[in-house]
């Protein structure tokens, strides 16, 4: 049996940051949902998503969070545990920036127009 889930590394611009709980991502591919009438469905709708890839990291001292709140343009990287590696290119900061002092954590989250998984 193979690992599938457990440490993982969060990278912007190859440059790492602390990875800390749960990552969630999405590729940014169109999003389906019935269209169901009265007699049965009908088909089904697509609507845009963006790519994303959202979590937390721990704060430092060195972290300088004015900097990373202005990120744009960007390729976002999420390596996981199974050997996979998500990428989001031309990518900006989509978060709020907010931080908490109990544990040192600041979430992030960073868009983009396409997401790709690499194996």
């Amino acid at each position: 049996m193979s690992r599938r889930a457990g440490v993982i590394y969060f990278k912007v611009d190859g440059t790492q940051y602390a990875a800390k709980g749960n990552f969630t991502y999405n590729l940014g591919r169109p999003k389906r949902e019935a269209i169901v009438g009265s007699d049965g469905v009908h088909g089904y709708k697509e609507q845009p998503q963006a790519a994303y890839v959202e979590g937390e990291i721990t704060d430092s001292s060195d972290l300088d969070l004015s900097q990373l709140v202005t990120l744009d343009g960007v390729t976002v990287t999420l390596e996981l545990a199974n050997g996979k590696t998500i990428l989001v290119r031309d990518a900006w900061y989509a978060g709020d920036g907010t931080g908490n002092t109990e544990e040192g954590n600041i979430g992030v989250r960073f868009e983009g127009l396409s997401g790709e998984e690499v194996s």
